[in-house]
């Protein structure tokens, strides 16, 4: 494969703030968050030709995987291995196409995203992460322990990709209460050895600012050898970036725009869209679909990024005020300059909001057009699409949908709105909105019968950290 930057040397990974040593793939795949802070990204954006994006028709989506990654991975992992490993990760999906679109209208599409085996889009990613970090650290004679935070499908995702993996031991935080009951139970019901469910008396973000702040304390870090799931490690973005590729080739691209709306919280499955754009992919807008916690759509729209306070949703994977994914955008927004992205962000710790320019604020809106969707409107979404198409979905597809047929500008660009989870993962929220009770798939009938294992834990830094440490004993002490 021939890939159109000027050379073919290997690409290094460097930190939004400027101050982590640059690090190649592998070592990016096990560090998770940088040293300084921040999140890594490619110091190039490797892309691809119109002739490259037009010969990308007709390919499998594992083909299409390994033709759009292999530039992120260089010669890190041989091919012939990498694509035993994407092959892998993929044909444990339910549908031939992986991805497949369904059509709700003569120019608007549905992606679905939820054929994996935790039923939602982070399957597209952890399951192929989990298979990277296993094969890494095993080739390195190495363990690690990873901790992240879900508002309710990276931590099934996490679970079912690094269950019963040797080398590795992981705690998934999620905010009691503020996950539905299908969420939960797809997490707490796994009774590997290796795997740590502790529910947090707070919100999401507190989860989050925890895993964050694990991830700073260098002497913790090292000691428990920490590592990432969480779309802040890169191969998670790496990943979500193939699907773009997949819908828009099959939409006419590269000699059509196209244009995407993504529910989003943490922002790391629209910046994936982003990416792809940095790829060469023609796309024309980048919707991002928020509920009521709307700090991403207020932003896109006054150049304010400020803190709220999380209100729970119908929508709970969406919950979520300070999205972690977002510094990446902000970093390429400010023209990589990571001082710059030190000041922003120290001025959200520190006084909970802060501002880009308008110049600033102008240029990313002739891409991003962010807009919240109200809990009134998500629910005659979901009766509508059913009521015209026969099709159902969850309450965070539905608040793509009606955020695209809203702020879609050019129609003659392909829509295609990013169907991220299975109904059943929702089935109070569908059911108001139907009627009609959605029903889980026959290999997860009876996960309501299943026992659980789970830890309760104050929102308490202190408390979480001796739990991981007191777990991960075997792992630091083998290391």
């Amino acid at each position: 494969m021939t890939i159109s930057n000027e050379t073919e040397q290997i690409l290094r990974y460097i930190s939004t703030r400027g101050d982590a040593p640059a690090l190649g793939f592998e070592d990016v795949l096990l560090t998770g968050l940088a040293r300084d802070g921040g999140l890594y990204l490619p110091e190039t954006w490797p892309t691809f030709s119109a002739t490259e994006i037009s010969a990308m028709a007709g390919l499998s989506y594992p083909e299409l995987a390994l033709r759009v990654m292999t530039p992120f991975v260089g010669d890190e992992i041989p091919e012939a291995e990498f694509a035993a490993l994407i092959n892998e990760a993929y044909s444990v999906f339910d549908h031939k196409a992986v991805a497949p679109l369904r059509q709700l209208d003569h120019d608007e599409w549905l992606m679905e995203l939820f054929h994996g085996p935790t039923l939602a889009f982070k399957d597209f990613a952890l399951q192929l992460l989990g298979r990277l970090l296993d094969r890494t650290l095993t080739n390195r004679g190495a363990r690690a322990t990873i901790v992240g935070a879900t508002s309710g499908d990276t931590g099934s995702a996490a679970i079912e990709a690094c269950r019963d993996r040797d080398a590795i031991d992981i705690f998934i935080l999620h905010p009691k209460g503020r996950v539905s009951e299908v969420q939960r139970r797809q997490m707490t019901t796994v009774m590997s050895a290796n795997v740590h469910n502790i529910a947090i008396e707070g919100t999401f973000d507190d989860c989050q600012a925890m895993v964050k702040a694990m991830f700073n304390n260098h002497e913790f870090r090292d000691e428990i050898k920490l590592s990432a799931v969480n779309s802040i490690n890169w191969a998670r973005v790496m990943a979500q970036i193939v699907y773009y590729f997949h819908a828009a080739v099959a939409l006419g691209s590269p000699h059509r725009e196209v244009t995407f709306s993504v529910p989003t919280g943490n922002f790391g499955d629209v910046f994936a869209g982003y990416c792809a754009r940095q790829m060469g992919l023609p796309i024309d807008q980048l919707i991002v679909a928020t509920n009521r916690n709307d700090i991403l759509a207020r932003f896109f729209q006054t150049g304010s990024y400020a803190k709220g306070t999380v209100s729970p949703t119908m929508s709970p994977s969406m919950d979520i005020q300070v999205s972690s994914n977002f510094e990446r955008l902000l970093f390429d927004m400010e023209d990589r300059d990571g001082a710059r992205i030190r000041a922003l962000m120290g001025a959200l710790d520190q006084s909970g909001e802060f501002d880009i320019d308008a110049d600033r604020l102008a240029e990313s809106q002739k891409l991003f057009t962010g807009l919240a969707i109200d809990e009134e409107e998500t629910l005659e979404v979901i009766r509508q699409i059913t009521e015209t198409t026969g099709v159902a979905i969850d309450p965070h597809s539905a608040i793509g949908v009606a955020a695209a047929r809203r702020v879609r500008r050019n129609p003659a660009s392909p829509l295609v709105s990013l169907a991220t989870a299975h109904t059943a993962k929702f089935p109070d929220a569908v059911e108001k909105a139907t009627g009609v009770r959605p029903e889980l798939p026959a290999r997860l009938a009876d996960l309501m019968d299943r026992p659980e294992r789970y830890d309760v834990l104050p929102n308490d830094l202190g408390a979480v950290m001796a739990k991981v440490r007191e777990h991960a004993k075997t792992t630091s002490q083998e290391n």
